[in-house]
């Protein structure tokens, strides 16, 4: 991993001094591999500029499960942490999608969960209400929404001859709703007046189980163009035209072999399915996909929690210059407490660095964006408060 480009130098100076407005299982190595991981990732946060987390590498193991937005960055993020630990401790990630981890962690089948939108205090369909789910899971105490992984979503197009393309929440709400059948419709074409479109068929891929990722499109559409989306906002897709795809790979895949498909996922399965992405224009002019704009975006957010519970609201509908809209958080959820102590030692520690300056540092050569350092900092003394 590079850190010393000047591009980097700049997204991460500029993300990192963003204010947010707050309302209230790999291989074991050997040691002198994981002493060389623990130096050169020492080396690494020192040229970005960060610091090596303090970490007490508590042996065990931690599952966690849920958003497959996040499972980059956890990736990377775990092995890091596990090599300056010589491998004491075992964390285990499974990307099974946003839904299924709240489940699964309120059931006790895991120690904690990802989640790309914050436990609902309102019932669910089936009657369940999450955030009540969740206390009763943490043997009574609450549990925390921590924002940890910044991941925009990028809408992902496969078009012979169109590398550049500008879409309007407008544009992909009629696109999704199968009212713009054709690349070639002339509300596409006013958009990109300098584009040679094709008359190909629109293929729409969306996300088949409950996602996070799903729930974040949605908000956005309702929020930046609410005449013409008028589905539901949700985890699980509203409309039905197009195909559902397990995860974000799966309809990373189905847009990469597809011929005039069109999907929505976490910037970082785009990247590297080599797709292009659309700008995107919510009225202040087309927007690309970089740290820069994301972070513009990021720096509207509030935080609607209370206390250690850092759940927040995002502005999708904003209008600003160079301000990326289409956002996502990755939450991790976690027992406030009444977790066993064993269990808890290893996640705070985890947790420690994947908030710290260096875990954070390593997340743009991923597909993400740091947290902004005011957050960065809240995230931190609420992981200090877990007992």
């Amino acid at each position: 991993m590079t850190m010393n480009r000047t591009g980097k130098y700049a997204a991460l100076a500029i993300l990192g001094t963003l204010s947010l407005a707050a309302c209230g299982g790999n291989d074991a190595g050997t040691a002198a591999t994981s002493a060389a991981g623990s130096a050169a990732s020492a080396a690494t946060s020192a040229a970005a500029g960060g610091s090596t987390a303090e970490l007490a590498c508590p042996a065990g193991s931690l599952k966690g499960e849920g958003s497959s937005a996040q499972k980059t960055a956890m990736d990377e993020l775990k092995k890091s942490y596990q090599d300056q630990c010589g491998n004491k401790g075992t964390i285990e990630y499974n990307p099974t999608g946003s839904g299924k981890g709240i489940t699964n962690f309120n059931a006790k089948l895991v120690d904690w969960a990802g989640s790309d939108s914050a436990l609902k205090d309102k019932p669910k369909d089936d009657g369940t209400i999450e955030t009540d789910a969740a206390k009763k899971r943490c043997s009574g105490n609450e549990a925390w929404n921590l924002p940890m992984v910044v991941g925009p979503v990028a809408f992902a197009f496969n078009l012979d001859g169109v590398d550049e393309l500008v879409l309007t929440p407008e544009i992909l709400s009629n696109i999704f709703a199968g009212k713009i059948t054709t690349w070639n419709d002339e509300a596409i074409k006013k958009a990109n007046p300098d584009a040679t479109l094709p008359g190909d068929k629109i293929t729409v891929f969306y996300r088949s189980g409950e996602s996070g990722t799903t729930e974040n499109v949605t908000k956005y559409l309702k929020a930046a163009a609410p005449s013409a989306f008028t589905a539901e906002t949700g985890k699980k897709w509203p409309m039905k035209a197009g195909e559902g795809k397990d995860g974000s790979s799966g309809v990373a895949e189905a847009v990469s072999s597809t011929k005039g498909a069109i999907s929505y996922m976490e910037w970082s399965y785009a990247q590297s399915n080599n797709l292009n992405i659309a700008k995107i224009d919510n009225g202040g002019g087309a927007v690309e996909l970089t740290p820069e704009t994301v972070g513009k975006a990021v720096e509207g957010a509030e935080v609607k929690g209370k206390g250690n519970d850092l759940k927040l609201g995002l502005k999708y509908d904003i209008k600003e210059a160079d301000a990326y809209p289409a956002i996502l958080v990755t939450y991790e959820i976690v027992c406030s407490k009444g977790l066993d102590a064993g269990k808890t030692a290893l996640l705070k520690d985890y947790l420690t660095y994947t908030a710290s300056d260096e875990g954070q540092g390593q997340l743009e050569d991923a597909g993400y964006a740091p947290l902004p350092k005011s957050m960065q900092t809240k995230v931190q003394e609420a992981i200090k408060a877990i007992a």
